[in-house]
């Protein structure tokens, strides 16, 4: 059986590691990157470490819009991405039919089932780095392609059917 949630995560993981990589190749080559990049990209991160402050029932070390610069973004992203694909790997069903309850950042509470939230992240992070890469256009940067079937053909190509962290 295919595990999805898992294969998702570790699409998430290679899809924030290949736009961070993207990045500091613009940078290194004299590029400043825009910042409405940054803010959109830094939402993604934190967003990540909010759902790992709320699944795990610890105060989050960071704020839904807070932003950060592009060291910041390696840095949440080593504290949170790999995380919340381990987390969701190896969560066995009796996690994964969990209810949590949770206080969003405009103060509305909510109750939501664990793999719904493990399925979320990637497709919220994969929204957000599609306006990642609308703004980059804008500014006129070429933005790089994260969509879900290039990982899969990436994959493919190498003889593998998801990435080992």
């Amino acid at each position: 059986m295919i595990n999805t949630i898992a294969k998702l995560g570790a699409y998430n993981v290679w899809a924030n590691e290949t736009l961070l990589r993207h990045l500091d190749g613009l940078v290194a080559g004299g590029a400043t990157i825009p910042a409405n990049v940054l803010r959109l990209f830094s939402h993604v991160l934190n967003a990540q470490s909010i759902w790992i402050g709320r699944l795990t029932n610890t105060p989050s070390p960071v704020k839904v819009w807070q932003e950060h610069d592009l060291a910041g973004l390696h840095y949440w992203h080593e504290q949170s991405t790999a995380r919340v694909y381990r987390m969701a790997a190896e969560a066995d069903e009796t996690e994964l039919h969990r209810l949590i309850s949770y206080t969003n950042s405009a103060g509305e509470s909510f109750t939501s089932q664990v793999s719904d939230i493990y399925t979320h992240l990637p497709i919220h992070g994969n929204y957000h780095r599609g306006q990642v890469a609308i703004k980059m256009r804008e500014q006129g940067l070429t933005p790089i392609n994260t969509d879900y079937i290039t990982y899969c053909r990436e994959l493919s190509a190498a003889g593998l059917e998801t990435v080992s962290l």
